[in-house]
């Protein structure tokens, strides 16, 4: 990578790497107004449970080796192709 150019990667390594060591003012010229996110984000919803039923996604997660959220998103998921 060039000092005098932003490097081209979508590497975030790379990126954290290059920009630990310079300065954004120094590449004024270069940059450019984006008008468009350029991460999405994600929608989150809150689904209040009580415990045992937290309890037992939890159970049923950790039998199939997901985390709790992976496998409520599937059964959501699930009943959104369904309709």
């Amino acid at each position: 990578m060039s000092a005098n150019h932003l490097p081209n990667t979508d590497s975030i390594h790379e990126l954290a790497k290059f920009w630990d060591t310079h300065d954004l003012t120094d590449f004024e010229g270069e940059l450019e107004e984006v008008k468009e996110p350029v991460f999405e984000r994600h929608a989150a919803i809150t689904v209040p449970l009580q415990p045992s039923e937290a309890e037992a996604i939890h159970a049923m997660a950790k039998s199939k080796g997901l985390a709790d959220t992976e496998l409520v998103r599937e059964w959501v998921l699930e009943k959104i192709r369904a309709t």
